[in-house]
């Protein structure tokens, strides 16, 4: 059964940092895009970022530009999602997803999320 399980969410204050992690299990992630989505009370799920699945290639939402940094380790089937700097706008339930093969773009398996608040 694939699974992926975000962790390392939590409260931090404004221009604080936090490390989300994403592992993966029941399958390699290596062959896969990965990318960072998140969820804000009384809005839709909007992208945050993606790393390709050779790792070299990043895309990021211009509102998380040169604030969040995603990076991936496929010894460990882990990815990784840098938040530096963040904004009270930045609360959201963040989940991390995987496409089910390197030439795609669909994402396909997705975890259960895990909750970031930023207090002013």
């Amino acid at each position: 059964q694939v699974q992926l399980v975000e962790s390392g969410g939590g409260l931090v204050q404004a221009g604080g940092s936090l490390r989300l992690s994403c592992s993966a299990s029941g399958r390699t992630f290596s062959n896969a895009n990965m990318g960072w989505f998140r969820q804000a009370p009384g809005k839709e799920r909007e992208f945050v970022g993606s790393i390709k699945w050779s790792g070299g290639s990043t895309t990021y939402a211009d509102s998380v530009k040169g604030r969040f940094t995603i990076s991936r380790d496929d010894v460990k089937n882990t990815v990784y999602l840098q938040m530096n700097n963040l904004k009270r706008e930045d609360t959201a339930v963040y989940y991390c997803a995987a496409t089910g093969s390197w030439w795609s773009e669909t994402y396909v398996y997705w975890g259960q999320g895990t909750q970031v608040t930023v207090s002013s």
